[in-house]
């Protein structure tokens, strides 16, 4: 069985509506669809784009192929042999544009427009769900563990605990862009560049008949990269005390040992007796690392308590975002075409938060020129020029819409990119490392409020008097049906 091909990576029902509109004569139509989420995960004050290389990376390689074809044909719909010629012909040709990965992103901004024919927009938002809600969610909790670590050095350690071979490598991807530092996983490491770290395992020590002896075979075989995992039997009574003499064995041959590694216990108080041992022992430079279900909230609490640790395990919280694990984006149609022109489409709902924005539009980012920081986002229609002039808007508190402030001296950062422009790709994919930067530049336009772990201010996105009107008409259009 070959999994290499995505094209039916995608709900059943996009292929019934693609049949519809094949068989309705409307798949050439124009439709404009909008990626967003309606809520922040974990109670954070923003979220982190993340997922957009996987999304270029499928949208350049859609194609149905025989096995597909043959898949497709056995269906209970029976879908006309034309129609599944057509799906043979199929590339996606249409305009896509996005948020850069590595952007601080706020709910109900778009983070990806798709403007194509019907019949290519409603195939890929499955997919495009599917990478860019799990990418993105992995990386706010990472960007949320950074926050609370540092300058420390994090390690992502959650393959063996992720949904899966892809959710481990995009994972730990996700958590580099984030600041993460290195990854266990070496399949990661091959296809993104990634740092990797390891240590040992428990079994090594087991599997000898002293910890010691354990121990120093470890190092006669990798004298250069010396971590040793100390809790197997007792942490300060033997583990520490063995790695102490294996420290000053390396040191006899002109080498250092890098760590030693705590996997269990009480880590605040083991890290401060094991960093009072190695310091008594002449070994200062050897690095206490942490591992053992870590997640923001703990290491947090760890450092209040005065923990001496340097280097932060990170897996099964993070790669499975363990308190949360979606983030609930949705893709919405705002447009469709009708006489040959677009036209704005709503969505409404009992439920007020699930009430669309109609209409095909920008997300601006509106920096003060006097401080340099954010002061908001702001979305507007496509067609509107104020912002892209300069003229003075309006902020309005998102919980108190009748506190606003008037904004004049400011620039503003368009923050969808063009991607694909009639199915070609116009984007340049920047190196990991370029998107880990831009997402540390993105950081430092924000204070401090909007970026704390703990009840963070609500950061200002607002909508433009036009877009925002354009919503009230046609939600009074339709209720008046």
């Amino acid at each position: 069985m070959s999994c290499g091909n995505l094209a039916l990576h995608t709900d059943k029902y996009q292929i019934n509506m693609m049949y519809a509109h094949w068989m309705n004569g409307s798949m050439n139509e124009k439709a404009v669809f909008e990626l967003f989420f309606r809520k922040l995960p974990f109670g954070n004050g923003y979220a982190v784009a993340a997922g957009l290389e996987r999304v270029v990376d499928y949208i350049r390689n859609l194609r149905f192929g025989e096995e597909e074809i043959a898949y497709l044909s056995e269906q209970e719909e029976q879908y006309n042999e034309a129609f599944l010629q057509e799906l043979r012909r199929f590339r996606f040709t249409g305009d896509l544009a996005a948020v850069p990965e590595g952007t601080i992103v706020f709910p109900n901004e778009p983070l990806i427009r798709v403007e194509a024919r019907v019949f290519e927009a409603q195939l890929i938002e499955t997919a495009m769900l599917n990478f860019v809600n799990y990418q993105t969610l992995i990386a706010t909790k990472a960007s949320r563990i950074k926050q609370v670590a540092g300058s420390d050095a994090l390690l992502e350690f959650g393959t063996r605990r992720a949904q899966e071979a892809d959710a481990a490598v995009w994972g730990a991807r996700a958590s580099y862009i984030a600041g993460f530092h290195a990854t266990s996983n070496l399949r990661a490491g091959m296809l993104f560049g990634i740092p990797t770290k390891g240590t040992h395992a428990h079994a090594w020590v087991q599997g000898h008949d002293t910890e010691e002896e354990a121990f120093r075979k470890y190092a006669e075989v990798l004298p250069d990269q010396v971590t040793l995992l100390v809790d197997t039997y007792d942490t300060l009574r033997s583990g520490v005390p063995n790695a102490i003499r294996i420290g000053h064995m390396l040191e006899q041959q002109g080498k250092r040992m890098n760590a030693i590694r705590l996997d269990s216990g009480d880590l605040a108080y083991l890290s401060q007796r094991t960093r009072a041992m190695l310091d008594e022992a002449g070994l200062p430079y050897v690095q206490i690392v942490a591992s053992n279900d870590l997640d923001e909230n703990i290491i947090f609490n760890l450092k209040a308590q005065g923990a001496k640790i340097d280097v932060w395990g990170v897996g099964t919280q993070l790669i499975t975002a363990g308190d949360q694990p979606s983030l609930g984006g949705v893709y919405k149609l705002v447009a469709r075409e009708k006489d040959g022109e677009l036209v704005p489409v709503i969505k409404i709902s009992g439920n007020p938060e699930k009430v669309s924005m109609p209409g095909v539009k920008e997300v601006y980012r509106i920096v003060n020129r006097a401080t340099g920081m954010a002061d908001g986002d702001y979305i507007a229609l496509r067609h509107d020029e104020a912002v892209r002039r300069g003229e003075a808007i309006k902020l309005h508190d998102p919980l108190h819409p009748y506190i606003h402030k008037v904004i004049t001296d400011y620039k503003a950062v368009p923050l969808l990119q063009p991607i694909f422009q009639a199915g070609e790709l116009v984007y340049t994919l920047p190196s990991l490392a370029e998107i880990r930067q831009y997402h540390e530049e993105q950081l430092r336009l924000f204070w401090p409020q909007y970026l704390r772990k703990l009840n963070p201010e609500m950061y200002r996105v607002n909508s433009s008097v036009e877009a925002w009107q354009l919503k009230l008409d046609l939600i009074q259009r339709y209720r008046a049906q």
